[in-house]
């Protein structure tokens, strides 16, 4: 039986890219509803058709990773797209997405859109953060869409990888992909300045090819919740206070109240940012608040 990647899903159909390069349209099968698999784009999936109109999928093969939210699976890595302004560049929002970036296994890399129209008097604060986030060990490019900064850095780590754009509505991804592929003419909106955020001008999650990688445009999102992640997890989803845990005295330190506290040392020499270090512990109250599941 032939396979291959599903590129979009819309309305019913499941459009799949087979080794041939063709696009085979095709339904679920109903055993599908029946055992609770739902394929989702990036699947790797075993299909039969006729005709390039008229498939079904038959086998979802198992996925290494998979997102809810945006619904998409086999991730390699994921560009987060926060603007510098218009919106604001939020740490808070960032640390929320590489926190469910690490907890799946997903490589990052932030993407600081909007240099172009920084003003004078943040454009310190704007490159604090980018050295910040460098040190912690993540990849940063600092792009503007207008005079191309940045753009082509992209380039090369898109190649041979399934990438998902992925950030706050209105900070431009979808300008960044017409950037590298202008053919693409994806609609684009500027902020709302009563709503003070952009319109979601992307409607589905769609795998587009951009040289030889293929990159996922995906539906804007402002607020995330950690509802598959535990406490004792979320260490592990910041880089430096995973680094300095293991100076702990105590096994299962959660950096906040115990003793001896490695991590609360480095904080204090500045080697852990302070609002890094106040997001973790914001993280964990909310994981502690959240209601049990049955």
């Amino acid at each position: 039986m032939p396979e291959g990647k599903i590129i979009k899903a819309l309305s019913g159909f499941y459009y799949v890219l087979n080794h041939d390069h063709e696009i085979i349209q095709c339904r679920g099968r109903g055993v599908f509803r029946k055992n609770k698999v739902n394929p989702l784009v990036g699947d790797h999936v075993v299909y039969q058709a006729d005709n390039s109109t008229e498939g079904y999928i038959l086998e979802v093969n198992d996925r290494k990773n998979e997102l809810i939210r945006p619904p998409i699976a086999n991730v390699d890595q994921a560009i987060l797209v926060f603007s510098a302004v218009e919106p604001d560049f939020s740490p808070l929002l960032l640390d929320r997405f590489l926190v469910l970036i690490e907890a799946n296994n997903i490589q990052p890399v932030i993407c600081i859109s909007k240099t172009d129209l920084v003003p004078e008097d943040k454009k310190e604060k704007i490159s604090n953060f980018a050295q910040d986030y460098k040190k912690v060990g993540y990849e940063v490019i600092l792009t503007s869409t207008i005079d191309k900064d940045g753009v082509q850095v992209l380039l090369p780590l898109l190649q041979e990888k399934i990438s998902v754009f992925a950030g706050q509505s209105g900070v431009g991804k979808s300008s960044l992909l017409n950037v590298l592929r202008p053919e693409l003419g994806l609609k684009t909106d500027n902020i709302s300045s009563h709503l003070g955020r952009g319109k979601h001008t992307t409607r589905h999650v769609e795998l587009i090819e951009v040289g030889t990688g293929l990159v996922a445009d995906t539906p804007g999102f402002s607020s995330l919740e950690f509802t598959d992640l535990e406490v004792e997890d979320l260490n592990y989803c910041f880089p430096e206070i995973e680094e300095h845990s293991k100076g702990c005295k105590f096994r299962g330190c959660t950096h906040t109240s115990e003793p001896k506290c490695a991590v609360k040392n480095e904080l204090e020499t500045g080697e852990i940012q302070q609002y890094r270090y106040d997001h973790y512990v914001q993280f964990i109250e909310e994981i502690k608040d959240r209601k049990p599941r049955y």
